[in-house]
């Protein structure tokens, strides 16, 4: 597992997609960058110091810098591929992976700055959907045609390339956080929209029959899948999503409690107030007067 903080943005060195039609075998090499491999089409056998993978369409591999890689087998092969510096990537050993996932989905502010800023993602990852995949090598294919054009695009590029990590962080922990055996149900996936859809719209009201008109289920069911998901039930991550917005507002802005309490989804200040106190245990006004800069 590696953990990548996003405070900083990565130079890319090299990038770009080769094709290979006939069997062609990996050169070996050792270098000082990370590389970061996604397949498109075809089989990239490959070993790390010593340590074989077998890539085919949708798996990602992230080679690391001053280790040795070289080809074991001749195959076809299409893919894309992405030379990286980065001042802050580590190699991290995460003992429960299920509970860092539901950590992450969650977002709930108490994390540090630098925890705050850290993204997960393994050394190799598979694309499980055909939407994903199709998704992704868009997303490669737009990014490289970025890459290619005059030199300030580069940086836009990097730019590019950090929104890839945070995807493919979300994604490989969006998995996990079903723990190993679960399989991507219908329904599943329906939850994982959900997520969005809150993080998007938390401001505005969110109804049970939204929800089953929206995502085409019955709103008990999707309840429970996205219990599973995030421990949370889906009134309680929307009211937890509205406090961790609202606890920004009020530490950052002199507006009235009640606008914030408006401009997060509480239309009666009241509710707002016993929502906020539930959840932090004091009011919002003493919240206010502990942390906010212009008190």
């Amino acid at each position: 597992m590696f953990a990548i903080n996003m405070e900083f943005v990565s130079k890319i060195k090299l990038m770009g997609y080769v094709s290979y039609k006939a069997p062609w075998l990996h050169f070996k090499r050792n270098t000082n960058e990370y590389i970061l491999y996604f397949i498109n089409s075809g089989e990239l056998h490959i070993k790390e110091n010593g340590i074989p993978y077998i890539l085919k369409q949708g798996d990602m591999l992230l080679l690391e810098p001053n280790k040795d890689h070289e080809g074991i087998r001749k195959h076809v092969c299409d893919y894309y591929y992405i030379h990286f510096v980065h001042p802050d990537i580590k190699s991290q050993l995460i003992k429960d992976v299920r509970e860092l996932a539901k950590q992450s989905i969650l977002e709930d502010g108490s994390l540090n700055l630098r925890e705050s800023s850290l993204y997960y993602f393994p050394k190799t990852f598979q694309l499980t959907s055909n939407v994903n995949i199709h998704h992704t090598f868009h997303f490669l294919h737009e990014m490289r045609q970025l890459y290619l054009r005059k030199n300030y695009n580069r940086t836009l590029t990097a730019l590019r390339l950090s929104e890839l990590f945070i995807r493919l962080s979300r994604d490989y922990l969006l998995t996990k956080s079903e723990g190993a055996g679960h399989k991507k149900t219908k329904t599943f996936m329906k939850a994982h929209e959900l997520l969005d859809f809150i993080h998007h719209f938390y401001s505005q009201k969110i109804t049970s029959y939204e929800i089953e008109g929206k995502f085409e289920c019955n709103y008990d069911y999707i309840n429970r899948e996205f219990k599973k998901v995030t421990g949370h039930t889906i009134t309680r991550y929307i009211n937890k999503v509205r406090i961790i917005q609202a606890k920004e507002l009020l530490e950052a802005t002199n507006m009235d409690i009640g606008e914030i309490g408006y401009l997060t989804g509480f239309n009666d200040p009241y509710y707002f107030s016993k929502v906020f106190k539930m959840y932090e245990g004091i009011s919002p006004l003493q919240y206010y007067k502990q942390n906010s800069k212009y008190f």
